[in-house]
């Protein structure tokens, strides 16, 4: 299906049936950090690139594998969809499973994109510098968008939003994760006053590969700092499934378009056993469909970039 993905398995929403609303790497920002690599279209113009017809037609298919939470995210920035406010207004109508939207946050200083997200039933945006020059070279955005602006509107959107809040703040070693500028950044965090403040760090091959991981223990250090203290959800183990055994080459594949993910997040994800998911991988790699890259700790798999020296790869299990 074109436009749902998954289950995948989150780190924050349990089992999350993905709902993909732009084009591949559509975006505002092209962060260097981004496991989806860079940003090919790179822009701030909303628009209606698919109708809700199709969409709402591969969420139906999608509803029976029994998600915790429907999540428009995938592999741009979903409230670049111009009709994301309509949508949301069709799946609440479609299914009692809650609605949550992943965003950049970086268009909530529009009243029209905080208006169309007032029926989600979680929204969790991010905000990972909170000086000008932190978000230029991390976020890399759009030369119309500034930190204050995007700063600005996610103070607006907790004012008028109702629903669960939860705010991400992507970290990497060095740029963002420095004093002083954390702590400007832990007081900007401050007055937006999310629900909750969530800590991430790289855990998946990035855009720029200078770009390197807060270490766990600074991360939870820095967690402390944030008043309440700031939740750390990077690398966190994904909860268990209960689904049967239904994994194929294509659902893989379907996974992988998406972003890059470990033999966990795919064995969760799938409700797959881990040897079945390591059998499918294996032939994906012997074809030239799948690579494989080690970050920290973890192997990720990911499609074959056509552009690198191709060479034997296996899976160990």
């Amino acid at each position: 299906m074109r436009h749902v993905f998954g289950l995948v398995a989150s780190r924050r929403l349990g089992r999350s049936l993905g709902i993909d609303v732009v084009p591949h790497k559509t975006c505002t920002y092209d962060c260097v950090y981004c496991q989806l690599g860079r940003t090919t279209c790179q822009t701030i113009e909303r628009r209606a690139w698919f109708t809700l017809d199709e969409i709402l037609a591969d969420v139906r298919n999608g509803l029976d594998t029994s998600p915790d939470y429907v999540t428009i995210g995938g592999s741009g920035e979903p409230t670049l969809y111009a009709d994301i406010g309509a949508l949301i207004t069709e799946l609440k109508s479609l299914t009692t499973i809650p609605v949550a939207v992943l965003t950049n946050g970086s268009l909530l200083w529009r009243a029209d994109v905080r208006a169309a997200l007032q029926q989600a039933d979680v929204v969790i945006p991010s905000l990972d510098a909170a000086d000008e020059v932190a978000f230029l070279v991390v976020n890399r955005p759009h030369e119309a968008l500034s930190v204050e602006q995007v700063w600005q509107g996610l103070v607006e959107f907790r004012r008028s939003y109702r629903g669960a809040y939860w705010l991400e703040v992507f970290l990497i070693d060095g740029p963002s994760s420095a004093q002083p500028r954390l702590s400007r950044l832990v007081e900007c965090v401050r007055r937006i006053g999310a629900d909750r403040v969530q800590l991430n760090t790289v855990t998946r091959p990035p855009a720029e590969s200078w770009v390197a991981p807060v270490p766990p223990a600074r991360l939870a250090e820095i967690a402390q700092t944030f008043a309440p203290p700031a939740e750390v959800i990077a690398a966190r183990l994904t909860h268990p499934v209960s689904l049967p055994d239904q994994v194929t080459r294509d659902t893989v594949l379907g996974l992988l378009q998406r972003r890059p993910c470990t033999l966990a997040d795919i064995a969760a994800g799938l409700a797959a056993h881990h040897h079945v998911v390591i059998k499918i991988l294996d032939e994906l790699i012997a074809d030239g469909q799948v690579h494989a890259e080690v970050v920290g700790e973890h192997a990720c798999f990911m499609l074959h970039r056509r552009t690198e020296t191709e060479g034997e790869t296996h899976v160990v299990s």
